[in-house]
C-alpha cells in the first residue's frame, strides 16, 4: 500500500510540474517534469515485478540443487557451469551464495551440489529455474571434436523456518555420518563432521559438510531436508490446482524446460516462455533476468509457449 501511494503522490506531483511548466513556458521546468514521469515508470516496473512475487513463500532464501544427468564427464562439466550460472547471478544480486553440500566428478565438473542462497525474494525468483537444462555444443572433452548434448536437473526449494510447520518422524530417517572432504582428497577436517539425512517414506537424500561440528552440519541439512518436503507439499498443491509444468521430469530428451545452445550457434531458449536471447555467454554469465521475468509473467497470465523443443 505505501508503494501504491508513494507511486500515486509521484503521479499528482509531475503531474503539478507538468502543468506549472506549460503555464511558464518554462523549458527546464518541463525538463524536469520529464525526468519525474521517467522516475516513476522505473518504480511503476519495479512495482509491477513485486506484484509477481506475492506468493507466501515468494520472500524466502532458497535452497538451490544441482544434479548431473546421465553422461557422465559431459553432463558434469555442465552442472559446473550452471553452478558458476547461479553463483554470479546471486553475487550481481548481492545475495549470500553459501555451499552446503559438494560431490565432484571423476575427471571434472559436479556430480551434485547444494547451496544456499540468502536474499530479498531469492526463492521468488529462482522458482522459475526448477527443471532439466540441456547443453548442446563442440565437447572439450572430445577429441574427435563432436558435437554433445547433456542434461542436468535444477531443484529448488524456500528456506522455511518455524512459521511453516512440515512434521518429520524421526524414525522415517537414515542418519549417516562421515568424513569432509574436497577435490582431489583434500580433507576438510579429520573428524567424521558431515552429515548425510535419508527421508526414507519420499526418498530424498541431503546432506551437509560445510561446518566443521557435526551437530551444526546436521541442524543444516536437516533445514535443507525441511525445505525441500516443504517444496514437495507446494508441488503436490500445484498440481492439484492443474498447474501447468511439473519440474520433477526425467533428466533425457524432451522434458528440458530451457536449451543453452553454444554450436552451430549461439542462443538460450526457454521453452516454457518462449523467452530466447541471442547470446549465451551473457546467460552463463549470470544475467537471468529476463528468464525469471517472463516465466513470473506467465505463471499470472497463463499464456504458456506452445510446442516442444524440437525448435532448438
Amino acid at each position: 500500500m505505501g508503494q501504491f501511494k508513494s507511486l500515486e503522490q509521484g503521479y499528482s506531483d509531475a503531474q503539478t510540474m507538468f502543468e506549472l511548466a506549460q503555464e511558464m513556458g518554462d523549458d527546464s521546468t518541463l525538463n524536469e517534469a520529464g525526468e519525474m514521469i521517467g522516475g516513476l515508470a522505473t518504480q511503476f516496473d519495479q512495482a509491477e515485478f513485486q506484484k509477481m512475487l506475492s506468493e507466501e513463500q515468494d520472500p524466502l532464501n532458497a535452497i538451490l540443487t544441482i544434479n548431473a544427468g546421465a553422461g557422465g564427464t559431459e553432463s558434469q562439466d555442465w552442472a559446473q557451469m550452471l553452478f558458476r550460472m547461479y553463483q554470479r547471478w546471486a553475487e550481481k544480486k548481492g545475495f549470500k551464495f553459501t555451499v552446503l553440500d559438494v560431490l565432484p566428478g571423476e575427471e571434472a565438473g559436479l556430480k551434485n551440489v547444494t547451496a544456499q542462497i540468502q536474499g530479498e525474494y531469492a526463492y521468488g525468483l529462482l522458482k522459475s529455474e526448477a527443471g532439466v537444462h540441456r547443453l548442446v555444443r563442440i565437447s572439450p572433452f572430445d577429441s574427435n571434436a563432436r558435437r554433445h548434448t547433456s542434461f542436468t536437473s535444477v531443484f529448488v526449494s524456500p528456506e522455511i523456518d518455524d512459521n511453516f510447520e512440515v512434521v518429520i518422524n524421526p524414525t522415517d530417517l537414515r542418519i549417516d555420518v562421515y568424513r569432509a572432504g574436497g577435490k582431489g582428497g583434500q580433507g576438510v577436517n579429520t573428524t567424521d563432521s558431515a552429515v548425510r539425512i535419508t527421508h526414507m517414506p519420499s526418498g530424498i537424500v541431503v546432506a551437509c559438510q560445510q561446518e566443521r561440528s557435526q551437530i551444526k552440519n546436521k541442524d543444516l541439512a536437516m533445514k535443507v531436508l525441511r525445505s525441500r518436503l516443504y517444496e514437495r507439499h507446494l508441488e503436490e498443491e500445484r498440481k492439484k490446482q492443474a498447474a501447468v509444468e511439473d519440474t520433477k521430469k526425467d533428466i533425457a530428451w524432451g522434458s528440458q524446460i530451457r536449451s543453452y545452445v553454444l554450436h552451430p550457434y549461439k542462443m538460450v531458449k526457454d521453452h516454457r516462455t518462449g523467452f530466447t536471447m541471442n547470446q549465451a555467454d551473457p546467460v552463463l554469465d549470470g544475467e537471468l533476468e529476463g528468464f525469471i521475468k517472463s516465466y513470473l509473467t506467465c505463471r499470472i497470465t497463463g499464456e504458456w509457449a506452445r510446442g516442444g523443443s524440437d525448435d532448438v
